[in-house]
């Protein structure tokens, strides 16, 4: 059974890693595609997402956009909107980190890490619920992250980034229920990615797997499982909730 059958999706940052794995989720289960890159060098990852996609059937399209950027992301929900007609789904999933001890941590590094990856989810979020708003349904689903829940040294932007994340997701929650839009959050603990390819080597890595009681990484195919269960109706009567992807980790 195909449990998004004729909707449409928003993904950010959907090119590579967790985005990627949703984006393909989400078309096995009947999901039109629109999803955002924002760099020339994902340009071509992006072009063969598009070319995955299709051959699922689906409708896809990417746009090379930043939704840190408040014009572009209004552009980008418009031309989704006319060219897709609707939007059902908005996955917010783009997101950085810039690790560093605070004291070496520039102002600079911070508000990129917070353009990045909590002004956009206000950017999106902010256009997404107009269509929403008018079809009175719709799921919206916030990447934080375990670290936003637990903090860690070295990563005070991102924590305080993907703390904000569960915040916004929360009040959304509220604004919107009434309406029958609901606002989830998921926060991934130590998921398979380019981004903590790093982790995954010699001593780093044991000293992270023996503070994980599954003993192992998450996959972003299981992170896009729990996404795929916030967009559909399986989770209608939950709002507000941050669901943790961890192995865990946070237990």
């Amino acid at each position: 059974m195909k449990l998004l059958e004729n909707k449409t999706a928003i993904i950010t940052g959907a090119a590579r890693g967790i985005g990627e794995a949703i984006a393909l989720k989400f078309a096995e289960h009947g999901a039109n595609i629109a999803f955002t890159y924002v760099s020339d060098s994902s340009e071509e990852k992006a072009r063969a997402l598009e070319l995955k996609l299709s051959a699922a059937g689906v409708k896809a399209r990417s746009w090379k956009t930043n939704a840190a950027d408040y014009a572009q992301s209004e552009i980008f929900v418009s031309e989704v909107i006319r060219e897709f007609g609707t939007v059902d789904i908005c996955v917010n999933n783009a997101g950085i980190s810039k690790d560093n001890l605070l004291l070496r941590l520039t102002p600079e590094q911070w508000s990129e890490v917070m353009e990045v990856n909590l002004k956009s989810v206000y950017n999106i979020t902010r256009q997404v619920i107009r269509p929403m708003l008018k079809a009175k349904s719709g799921s919206i689903i916030n990447m934080s992250s375990i670290i936003g829940i637990k903090g860690n040294a070295g990563q005070s932007s991102y924590a305080a980034s993907k703390a904000g994340i569960i915040g916004f997701t929360k009040s959304i929650a509220q604004e919107l229920g009434s309406r029958s839009i609901r606002c989830n959050a998921i926060a991934p603990g130590f998921i398979e990615t380019d981004m903590t390819q790093y982790l995954q080597e010699g001593e780093i890595s044991k000293s992270f797997l023996d503070k994980i009681p599954l003993g192992r990484f998450g996959t972003s195919e299981e992170v896009s499982n729990t996404t795929l269960f916030l967009a559909s109706e399986l989770s209608s009567y939950i709002t507000g909730q941050v669901i943790s992807v961890c192995g865990g980790l946070n237990t």
